[in-house]
């Protein structure tokens, strides 16, 4: 990301905390990587007048943010107790095996992807769940979830 695009973000919102929230989820969409550049946290420091640990710990706290570079698609799975007990276990192993990834937390070669385990995606009645951006599958069973993925891929691809 730009220095320019960063600031063009940012200055969508008041210079608040309250906006912070809303600043991270934007400069991490449009990363490319599904990631907050350091250059974004110290422009983010700099026009809401925060200090950097301030603006950390909310990145820090949230799993959805990340501060090193993801996959274009991130796949995130559900480890809950509820999907746990469903086939989260298998459903990660047939994704890293399918898409012949590196394993968790490390994007693919190509950049396409990345997985993470996730304590919970708010679908407790329909588990194991899974995510792809911000886009959710439930009741997923190894068997089909990486065709889910492979079209979910088609579609969303520019």
């Amino acid at each position: 990301m730009t220095s320019e695009s960063i600031k063009k973000i940012i200055s969508k919102y008041p210079p608040k905390r309250e906006y912070l929230i809303q600043m991270l989820h934007e400069i991490q969409d449009n990363s490319g990587q599904n990631y907050i550049p350091e250059a974004a946290l110290e422009e983010i420091v700099k026009y809401c007048k925060l200090s950097k640990a301030a603006v950390m710990g909310v990145v820090e706290y949230y799993s959805m943010f990340s501060i090193k570079p993801r996959g274009r698609f991130l796949i995130r799975i559900c480890f809950s107790p509820v999907c746990t007990n469903h086939e989260a276990e298998a459903v990660l192993a047939e994704i890293i095996k399918h898409f012949k990834l590196n394993g968790i937390n490390t994007p693919c070669k190509n950049g396409l992807l990345s997985i993470e385990k996730s304590e919970c995606l708010g679908r407790c009645g329909q588990g194991t769940a899974v995510s792809i951006n911000k886009h959710y599958f439930e009741d997923v069973k190894a068997s089909d979830i990486c065709s889910k993925i492979e079209d979910y891929i088609k579609q969303n691809s520019l």
